[in-house]
């Protein structure tokens, strides 16, 4: 009977999904050096339960280098769409860019960053993103670990954490050059070259 009962409660998670969480359950690989994935969303707008994610765009960084061709670059099928950002972005409806549909962006996205730990600009905000797309499937949120180069950059300096920086003014600070920028891969190269030089200066 409490066997029964358990099969009602317990959940069947798709395989993509299991195959994620496996990444969580095996013994940290102490002998290889750590991998980080530096991401970045663009959205629809910065409310995370009505906007949604337009692209991804996702670079490993590794020691003291970034891996370019450890890469990922994604672009999403809208059924909602809002003009007026197009001009930050500059993505459109009926671009040129292969667009797949979010669950298979969710997908190859976490196949992608397995148990790397996440780094981003405000990442906070990006994470949600795409937990709220992982909710739209039916499963768990992101088990990864996670950095935020504001956050680096604050104790770094000192910084209150109310004292927030923006991409551009660290970019600014720190003479990293900006190429793409408010474009998801754009924004992820250049959030890596910022990260490298905090993580260097924090000896992380």
């Amino acid at each position: 009977m409490v066997f029964d009962w358990f099969k009602k409660v317990s959940k069947d998670y798709p395989k993509f999904w299991e195959n994620y969480l496996k990444n969580f359950e095996k013994e940290p690989d102490t002998a290889s050096p750590k991998r980080f994935v530096v991401f970045d969303c663009e959205t629809t707008g910065l409310d995370f339960k009505k906007d949604v994610i337009l692209s991804i765009g996702a670079v490993a960084v590794i020691d003291k280098a970034v891996i370019v061709n450890d890469y990922l670059e994604l672009f999403i099928k809208q059924d909602v769409y809002k003009s007026e950002t197009a001009s930050i972005h500059g993505i459109l409806k009926e671009g040129k860019e292969e667009k797949i549909v979010e669950a298979e962006a969710v997908i190859r996205f976490l196949d992608f960053i397995k148990d790397a730990t996440l780094v981003g600009h405000h990442v906070s905000f990006d994470i949600e993103m795409i937990n709220q797309a992982l909710k739209r499937l039916d499963v768990g949120k992101l088990k990864n670990d996670s950095m935020d180069t504001d956050a680096m950059y604050q104790k770094f300096k000192g910084l209150q954490e109310d004292q927030h920086s923006s991409l551009d003014e660290l970019c600014k600070i720190l003479k990293v050059e900006k190429s793409d920028r408010h474009t998801a891969s754009g924004d992820a190269f250049i959030t890596a070259l910022v990260f490298l030089k905090l993580k260097k200066r924090l000896a992380i």
